[in-house]
């Protein structure tokens, strides 16, 4: 009897996610390490938040970019200039790190909301883009509600979001030939 339903029941993750979960984890750290320190630093982590997206599907991204999280939370230095800890997340920044778990989210509604046309390049790109304005929002209203001085709405846009604009399109753009290129080797996401 036990082993029916042992035998009955589906695994959460594959080996194959478990791996790419980790991988793409790891990666969300060191595209954190390459940043331009600024209050809040241009990083390659949202370039490895889109590519898990892509290439591993909304279950996989979020549980990577949740690991990355944790993994900071405890003390070990995978956020922008090998910083870490609860401090780091409660911090000015802590709103974007945190609004990428969104990311996935918006990605996997768009696609859904999209049925049949999920998969064409521009389905994808609109999620991406929209995940990210997400992030964007959330990341700004926590800025300014830590932010020590009185600083405005178009101050924090100034500030935190302006400045990236281009280099997240590129991010997303880079994404999205990596999605093409690798994602029929993956097979993960759908």
């Amino acid at each position: 009897m036990a082993t029916e339903n042992t035998a009955s029941k589906k695994q959460v993750f594959t080996v194959k996610e478990m791996a790419f979960t980790a991988m793409f984890a790891a990666l969300l750290a060191v595209c954190s390490w390459i940043s331009i320190p600024l209050t809040v630093p241009i990083t390659l982590q949202t370039f490895a938040v889109f590519a898990a997206v892509a290439l591993l599907g909304t279950k996989c991204s979020f549980t990577a970019i949740t690991v990355w999280i944790l993994l900071g939370a405890v003390g070990v230095p995978v956020f922008a200039n090998f910083k870490s800890g609860i401090a780091v997340l409660s911090g000015p920044t802590g709103g974007y790190i945190l609004g990428m778990l969104l990311c996935p989210l918006v990605y996997a509604g768009v696609r859904k909301l999209f049925g049949e046309l999920r998969g064409k390049i521009y389905v994808k790109a609109l999620g991406m883009v929209l995940g990210l304005l997400v992030c964007y929002a959330f990341g700004t209203v926590w800025f300014i509600k830590v932010f020590t001085q009185d600083i405005s709405v178009i101050g924090a846009l100034k500030l935190c979001v302006f400045p990236f604009l281009a280099f997240d399109a590129i991010k997303i753009a880079l994404a999205l030939v990596l999605d093409n290129r690798l994602g029929k080797f993956i097979g993960i996401a759908k």
